[in-house]
């Protein structure tokens, strides 16, 4: 009977090198929330891979970035102290684009994490040919040569196709250590139910604001409970949530004209927290200004930051 193994691993890269989309492929679901805007992602959401023989857990960080606010500074040491902590360290390298300033920060600062075992994965392979993509492998190992990063696997996948996810998900488990499962069997994330679904309406809210720095909106769940008095085979999920914006600029940018932005913010997200919770749901959505809330500690805190 081969050794039951589970551990913890960490999906890390520049903003927008596809993590979140890599997290969700593993998991077969949707835990963590992608968008095509960098610097989405703010909390630690763990996606958990349940397998016979073993139980991998992804640690979901935000990107690492240079930091131009108390709000990326926190980001920052977030990921840094993630990367100690887990058993295995994958670095996403997006393959539509060339390996850069940005990388070499990143795997710089992991280099100084000596005891995690470092992978590299080179994300979006459908969106290179094999010319490039073998000039994208070469680079990888260079970077991990300069910098004096042992990479132990260097692995093309693409979670849009599908194609190595397997192959990754097998690789991770082999360097996990021996240990008994660390979640119940059908845990998908241990993030509490309020922060997946202020995600998710965070997510629909950035969508549309192209133009908009996506930092400056935060989500804040303020009540979600069931509806009392509906039979028990009609349930009906009340939640109410507040989008906070810095400046009332943006909050017009929001709503959009007659309210006609945050009625489609609403319909949009309503339907990813039904099929996360495969509960019927009423949204109440407000927007709301808390000035310059990404440089104000007691801001930052109440937010959940």
């Amino acid at each position: 009977m081969p050794e039951f193994r589970s551990g913890f691993a960490s999906f890390v890269g520049r903003p927008n090198a596809g993590k979140s989309t890599l997290t969700n492929a593993l998991v077969g679901t949707k835990v963590a929330i992608t968008s095509s805007k960098p610097q989405t992602t703010r909390t630690v959401v763990r996606g958990i891979v349940h397998r016979p023989d073993a139980q991998l857990v992804l640690m979901d960080t935000p990107g690492l970035h240079r930091p131009r606010t108390l709000l990326g500074e926190r980001l920052n040491d977030l990921v840094t102290s993630t990367w100690s902590e887990v058993d295995v360290v994958a670095v996403c390298f997006p393959a539509d684009e060339k390996v850069g300033p940005g990388d070499r920060f990143l795997v710089t600062e992991l280099a100084k994490v000596r005891r995690t075992v470092k992978v590299a994965v080179a994300t979006k392979s459908d969106l290179a040919g094999p010319e490039r993509m073998g000039e994208h492998l070469l680079s990888i190992a260079r970077l991990g040569e300069e910098t004096a990063t042992e990479w132990r696997e260097i692995v093309p996948v693409s979670a849009r196709s599908g194609d190595q996810v397997a192959l990754l998900t097998d690789l991770l488990v082999a360097l996990l250590p021996e240990g008994p499962p660390l979640y119940p069997a059908g845990d998908l994330t241990d993030a509490p139910e309020e922060t997946l679904v202020a995600e998710l309406i965070r997510e629909a809210a950035l969508e549309g604001v192209r133009d908009e720095l996506p930092h400056s909106i935060a989500v804040l769940v303020e009540e979600m409970g069931l509806r009392e008095g509906r039979p028990a085979d009609r349930p009906l999920l009340d939640i109410h949530a507040n989008l906070f914006v810095e400046r009332s600029s943006q909050k017009g940018i929001v709503i959009g004209h007659q309210g006609s932005r945050l009625r489609d913010v609403g319909s949009a997200a309503r339907r990813q927290i039904e099929a996360l919770l495969g509960t019927p749901v009423y949204l109440d959505l407000h927007v709301k200004i808390a000035k310059d809330w990404q440089r104000d500690p007691k801001q930052l805190r109440r937010l959940g930051f």
